[in-house]
């Protein structure tokens, strides 16, 4: 995968500076729930609302992207390096799964590795989609506004970015020489992982996702992705580098978070923690099979991932917002439509109140999506949700409610719960606000 896609053409899956971390493969291998611990077998999500008007709808006719052309298999070149190959045979030994063929591993200078990013950004990205959804995350209160989501996430790869593995075309690019020392070693078992991943059972499946918006359920996937690969990389540190290195390892700064704001800056951080306590939870359960099977029956929300003993049977409900635009009048048309997780709110959350407030208030989630829609110079949003109780419903209302205060000024409103259901309105000015209220009443 790439710069951690919300929606994106193919997937990079990268290793990051922070924390010294971060085509279709072989059939998938067929695996019980009874050999994993599970309680049983997974719940498919339930459908979603589709008809006209829906903002499933709307969500198909925007979401836009650049087809990358078929997977085109890079063929590794020479024979792989003896250093190589040695990380290679310890992260099977770790993973506990062979390389099924050879892995196109290409050290390179750190320009080299972000002249291979920027190649796929505009694929990954698409610029229109983006320019919209800065707007829309603009009116929310996500990011200052005149962000530009796209400018920060070429930011984050340029800066934080260290190495990734190519789904597409199963190449693995890190920042290294054919004789890695000892840390970048280290980065090289975190790539390693996602090839021998995608060998056995087909990362390919997360482009799915990401290709057609599925926001959530693709953060999950990349979570659980992620997690596994930072969980070999922590152990080969342990067992392969020395004390000396561990130590360098753990003082290793990343890049300059400058121009990067904190939300998505911890969107993108977020698969690798969130990902390694899952991963860790489903080893603890059922051994490297629980992961192999999750790896099978990939986690359908980040709720899953934040509460491990939620998946696979906990699935979330479907949400929909009806289209506004005719009641908020002439010139108004959808402009942004994402599906919002339990992750995407408890970080929403976490930029104005303290983190155990705005995970305990997230903790609750049963759906989400949120609808933008735009008349040029306006932007009005509903963020509808719903919740496990009734009172995580109010918990997490009052949550917003007190989000909203604490910038004040801010043309935002939550509207009165509804059973376990909460809506709650965004717009880029006051005068639009009044007319989404009038629109949503």
């Amino acid at each position: 995968m790439r710069i951690r896609p919300r929606a994106t053409a193919w997937l990079l899956l990268l290793a990051f500076v922070v924390a010294g971390c971060t085509g279709t493969g072989t059939p998938e291998p067929t695996i019980s729930p009874s050999q994993t611990g599970l309680s049983g077998a997974p719940e498919s999500p339930r459908p979603v609302p589709t008809g006209p008007g829906s903002a499933a709808a709307a969500l198909a006719h925007l979401c836009v992207h650049q087809s990358p052309g078929p997977p085109s298999t890079v063929a590794p070149e020479g024979p792989t390096p003896p250093a190589i190959a040695e990380v290679e045979r310890q992260v099977e030994q770790i993973r506990g799964l062979e390389f099924t063929q050879r892995v196109a591993v290409h050290p390179a200078t750190h320009a080299e590795l972000v002249k291979g990013l920027q190649r796929s950004f505009d694929a990954s990205y698409p610029a229109g989609l983006y320019e919209r959804r800065s707007r829309a995350w603009q009116a929310i209160g996500a990011i200052p506004p005149g962000t530009s989501i796209r400018a920060a996430l070429r930011r984050f790869g340029s800066s934080q970015v260290i190495g990734y593995y190519d789904t597409l075309t199963h190449e693995l690019v890190f920042i290294g020489s054919a004789d890695p020392s000892g840390i970048e070693r280290d980065t090289l078992a975190h790539e390693l992982t996602h090839a021998v991943d995608d060998q056995h059972f087909g990362l390919g499946r997360l482009d799915h996702l990401a290709n057609t918006c599925q926001d959530d359920r693709f953060d999950a996937a990349l979570a659980l992705a992620e997690g596994d690969a930072t969980s070999v990389q922590l152990a080969y540190a342990q067992r392969y580098l020395t004390l000396q290195e561990q130590i360098r390892l753990g003082l290793q700064g990343g890049g300059s978070t400058a121009g990067i704001p904190p939300f998505i800056l911890n969107l993108e951080t977020w698969p690798y923690t969130a990902g390694l306590g899952f991963v860790h939870a489903l080893t603890a359960r059922g051994g490297e099979r629980a992961v192999h099977d999750a790896f099978t029956h990939l986690p359908v929300s980040t709720e899953q991932i934040i509460h491990p003993d939620r998946y696979p049977n906990d699935v979330p409900q479907p949400v929909d917002v009806p289209d506004l635009a005719p009641a908020l009048g002439g010139g108004w048309r959808d402009l942004d439509v994402m599906d919002v997780g339990e992750e995407w709110l408890s970080i929403l959350l976490a930029l104005r109140l303290d983190g155990t407030t705005a995970a305990a208030a997230a903790a609750g989630w049963d759906g989400g999506i949120y609808r933008a829609w735009s008349d040029g110079d306006h932007v009005a949003v509903v963020l509808s949700s719903v919740w496990d109780t009734e009172a995580d419903a109010t918990q997490f209302a009052d949550a917003m409610q007190r989000w909203i205060a604490a910038s004040p000024g801010q043309p935002a409103a939550v509207q009165p719960v509804t059973g376990e259901h909460v809506r709650v309105l965004f717009a880029s000015d006051g005068p639009t606000l009044s007319e989404l209220e009038r629109a949503a009443s």
